[in-house]
């Protein structure tokens, strides 16, 4: 089995662990760019912007970002099936570790003991929670999308009202959680790894043990055998 901790036992600190692979980061970035431009168009559309040509030019925007939203995931499944359905498995396992997680979190975040925390998989527990939201209002914005756009004045007003308001609520929903993901993956200082992994795909081994030690000590006990 190929190696993910390059040997080094001087400087745990040193960026060593491998994360992601280079697939996984473009895909994510492609996939946060799409989102992205989803998110802010979809405010100036939700908001009538200043004047029809803005307004007209976010609803353009807004639909090819959503068809380079909708292909990445398809795309990562056409070149690396198994990721997106680890992906998947880790979004729903959750066990007794993770309800832990969040009983400790919100004393972790605002500078409690470190040592409180359960120890975590490949994902924690957060990031999970992220997942679930993903995944949940993509569907509701792919379904709800497609319908709006595609089927806009075959629908009954009702029904097209509807469908706005449970596209306008997913929204709400996705951009308080997108807040709270930047802030723990960019600002918050003990995520201090977090944005830097996802440029070169590496952690040093200390940031693994705290923040994934089941997973960093699984890919310690493989190399050793």
């Amino acid at each position: 089995m190929e190696s993910n901790v390059e040997p080094n036992p001087i400087n745990p600190g040193k960026r060593t662990v491998k994360r992601y692979r280079k697939l996984a980061i473009v895909l994510h970035w492609l996939h946060a760019a799409a989102f992205l431009i989803l998110l802010f168009t979809g405010a100036v559309t939700f908001f009538r912007g200043e004047g029809f040509s803005s307004f007209y030019f976010a609803k353009i925007l807004h639909r090819v970002a959503a068809i380079l939203f909708m292909a990445v995931p398809v795309l990562n499944y056409l070149l690396d099936p198994r990721a997106v359905l680890d992906f998947i498995r880790e979004t729903f396992t959750w066990n007794r570790d993770d309800l832990e997680w969040l009983k400790a979190a919100p004393d972790y975040y605002f500078g409690g003991a470190e040592e409180r925390m359960p120890p975590q998989g490949r994902v924690n527990t957060g990031q999970k929670a992220w997942q679930v939201i993903i995944l949940f209002t993509g569907l509701v914005f792919v379904a709800t999308g497609i319908t709006l756009w595609g089927f806009r004045y075959a629908l009954a007003l009702p029904v097209y009202q509807w469908l706005l308001f449970v596209h306008g609520t997913a929204f709400v929903a996705v951009v308080l959680m997108f807040i709270v993901h930047v802030y723990l993956g960019v600002f918050h200082p003990r995520s201090s790894e977090s944005l830097h992994s996802m440029l070169d795909g590496k952690i040093s081994p200390d940031y693994a043990s705290k923040h994934y030690r089941k997973w960093y000590e699984r890919q310690e006990g493989s190399n050793n055998h």
